[in-house]
């Protein structure tokens, strides 16, 4: 990465990160120890795909958004918080990846593609691969069981616990209907960047950045003022943040961000880049993008080939352009809204590594 998600020593979100980390390891080997045999290869598959770590992200900004409502020293009802978002995201991503059909996740197979390794030991091929998709999902309904068993064990009053919660479901709203439109999208493909804008809003600017700070700052009883003013700096750093994934998802290298440069295109996602493209394209360079676009068995010549066209049109310089505007617009929010400094330096820093990133 080009920054790192740190922070200044004054809140010390290194330690609270690995905190994080050691709650969720304690959760899941107290799960494992619970479980049946038969269940252990389910359990373990999340731990697995967990202690793949990420970015963590969510409990960081969870750690600012309680920070910038006065909550004091970090309690372990904020690391359990914390541990209790990243177990909802590893739910997404598990998810995410049955429908985006992507065999690696942060350079490892995805948890379908791991389960579907082991089913082939016993089973045939076909049959294998299916029992690994369905072990998958079930996997994931594990992990967005197991992030409510979580956050409910923070130990807050009811009023205040009702408050986090209401901010949680709507986040899980927010995210479904997100990944639906993503879903979908890729069947109308179009030259407007009203679609995968508005994906951008719900599955990533209000999940990965908007939701994080505020139950933070619920959980500490933030009041509508506080809470809007983390909004104001969280939307246009989501869309930036997701806006660079885009980039990355095509252009990235992918030994540094553990993905193929190639499943977007596979998948035939219809992102800002794709529009921006497909707006400025003459018809030879639409007509050869979309081939491209959605091509099960897509070849590195017709990937560079996308890549190039995404370049000679403007399309990547244009979303280039997008992410600073909305980099330098939630900077103005976060000056606005008169967090303690630490807090702000903080939430600076996590700007610039998830808008400037290069994984």
């Amino acid at each position: 990465m080009t920054g790192t998600l740190t922070s200044p020593a004054d809140l010390d979100l290194d330690s609270y990160r690995i905190r994080v980390e050691a709650c969720l390891e304690a959760f899941l080997t107290g799960k494992i120890h619970a479980a049946q045999p038969y269940a252990l290869p389910a359990v373990q598959g999340l731990r697995t795909f967990l202690a793949a770590s990420g970015k963590r992200i969510r409990p960081l900004l969870c750690a600012c958004g309680w920070h910038a409502a006065g909550g004091g020293p970090e309690g372990a009802g904020l690391v359990t918080a914390g541990a209790a978002l990243e177990m909802f995201h590893a739910f997404a991503l598990i998810h995410d990846d049955v429908m985006d059909r992507s065999d690696v996740r942060r350079g490892r197979p995805t948890v379908h593609r791991g389960m579907a390794t082991e089913f082939a030991r016993t089973h045939p091929h076909a049959e294998a691969e299916q029992l690994g998709i369905g072990a998958a999902i079930l996997i994931g309904d594990l992990a967005m069981t197991w992030s409510d068993e979580l956050l409910r064990s923070v130990g807050l009053s009811p009023d205040r616990l009702a408050a986090v919660f209401s901010l949680i479901d709507k986040m899980r709203t927010e995210v479904m209907y997100g990944q639906y439109l993503d879903l979908t999208g890729g069947a109308r493909l179009e030259a407007s960047t009203r679609r995968p804008l508005t994906v951008i809003r719900y599955k990533t600017a209000k999940y990965t950045i908007e939701r994080p700070l505020q139950v933070g700052a619920a959980l500490a009883g933030a009041d509508r003022r506080l809470l809007d003013a983390l909004s104001a700096f969280a939307i246009p750093l989501g869309e930036a943040f997701q806006l660079r994934d885009d980039l990355l998802g095509i252009f990235g290298d992918p030994g540094e961000t553990g993905k193929s440069r190639s499943d977007d295109l596979r998948e035939g996602k219809h992102t800002v880049l794709v529009a921006l493209t497909l707006a400025a394209a003459d018809k030879e360079q639409e007509a050869d993008l979309r081939a491209t676009l959605g091509d099960r068995a897509i070849t590195e010549d017709a990937a560079e080939r996308a890549r190039e066209i995404m370049t000679a049109t403007g399309a990547a310089a244009g979303v280039e352009q997008m992410i600073e505007e909305r980099y330098r617009q939630a900077l103005d929010a976060l000056g606005a809204a008169l967090l303690p400094e630490p807090v702000e330096h903080a939430l600076r820093t996590i700007a610039r590594a998830a808008a400037w990133r290069n994984s």
